[in-house]
């Protein structure tokens, strides 16, 4: 049975894996459903205090691999990677915006916002939380909110300039 015309592969994945991988002590930071060439990937993105190592990305997918087989969800052959979301982690619900309160980060909107500085859809700056339904960033000195509704993507951005100087 595909999922593809009815939930589509990645909600149907989000839905299916995230009790299984937090059982397992782990956080579903984002499912993506992409074609590579002529291949088919579903790539789960993990996180966990600490962080992920590649023993546990392995382990993690010997322990969803049987639930995708059973399930059958997915009608074209794929492979599945599950990995950390490194340095450009996606930021999806607002507890992610509220945990990384004070980093930097990329938000992107579906279309134009009115801003005091005019109109946009692309924010870089230091994240300050999340208020009312709505994604608060400081660009440049100016605090900006966007509703969460109106998001497209969004990540952090690691800073390299200010990492520490060994």
């Amino acid at each position: 049975m595909s999922a593809i015309g009815t939930e589509p592969v990645r909600e149907t994945a989000c839905r299916l894996l995230e009790p299984i991988i937090a059982r397992e002590g782990f956080e579903l930071v984002d499912v993506e459903w992409v074609r590579e060439g002529a291949a088919w990937v579903l790539r789960i993105f993990v996180d966990r205090p600490g962080g992920v190592t590649i023993d546990h990305c392995q382990e993690l997918s010997r322990t969803i691999e049987p639930v995708l087989d059973v399930e059958d969800f997915i009608e074209p052959a794929y492979n599945l990677e599950v990995s950390s979301p490194g340095l450009d982690r996606p930021l999806r619900k607002a507890a992610d915006f509220e945990r990384f309160t004070g980093q930097r980060a990329h938000v992107k909107t579906f279309g134009p916002i009115e801003t005091p500085t005019g109109l946009r859809k692309n924010w870089t700056g230091t994240l300050k939380g999340f208020k009312d339904g709505s994604v608060e960033i400081e660009v440049d000195g100016t605090l900006h909110r966007i509703p969460h509704d109106k998001i497209a993507k969004a990540h952090l951005e690691y800073d390299f300039e200010a990492r520490p100087k060994r």
